[in-house]
């Protein structure tokens, strides 16, 4: 019972992607509560224990990204399911050998970190792949509160959607801000026939 209250309260406390997924808290109970059963080795047990314990602190510590780590509900329940499917396989073994149950432990948790990774990372470029200010829907990694990703896809087929595009990015700032910048000339209508993506990244860098 006591390792089981630690276990909700660290829960509780924690945070990390697969954490937000609704089957999250009654997994990560079971394969902590059934830890001691998966080695001989009496060693293996506060390690491996301890894994479970900090599995959603250390995967945010080993997203290593530079920007905020907020995924889709889609691409979580490919993880999730990835994950889970690993972690109940093995503990439908008996006892291991030592430092093998531990190790496992360790692979499946970095390829879930870099499946979050990747995940986060490919929703960002494929909204490169729209035309103009895109947004979808995620579920924030630090707090698990729905949450959505605004960003601005190159992927213009002429010159009149590229303007489209533009004209959308600016509606967005304004109402954004409630204020265009006068820095923000170079993006204004006059300029739009002949901007290039070159000349928007320069002049949104800039500013």
């Amino acid at each position: 019972m006591a390792l089981l209250l630690c276990l909700a309260l660290t829960a509780a406390l924690a945070r990390g992607c697969l954490h937000c997924h609704g089957n999250f808290s009654e997994k990560f109970s079971f394969y902590r509560h059934h830890v001691n059963l998966k080695s001989w080795w009496v060693g293996d047990i506060p390690v491996s224990g301890s894994l479970l314990t900090d599995w959603s602190q250390d995967t945010m510590k080993e997203l290593h990204l530079a920007i905020p780590a907020e995924i889709t509900w889609e691409k979580l329940n490919q993880v999730a399911n990835v994950v889970y499917q690993k972690m109940d396989q093995l503990y439908q073994g008996k006892l291991y050998f030592p430092g093998y149950f531990p190790n496992e432990l360790r692979a499946i948790f970095r390829e879930q970190a870099h499946l979050i990774q990747k995940a986060i990372i490919e929703s960002r470029i494929d909204c490169q792949r729209h035309c103009g200010i895109f947004q979808y829907e995620t579920i924030s990694c630090t707090n698990c509160t729905n949450s959505h990703v605004v960003c601005f896809g190159y992927s213009c087929e002429s010159s009149a959607e590229w303007e489209a595009a533009v004209q959308g990015l600016l509606q967005h700032i304004n109402n954004w801000s409630n204020l265009i910048s006068p820095s923000f000339r170079c993006l204004e209508p006059p300029h739009l026939a002949n901007l290039t993506l070159e000349n928007a990244s320069e002049c949104l860098m800039q500013h």
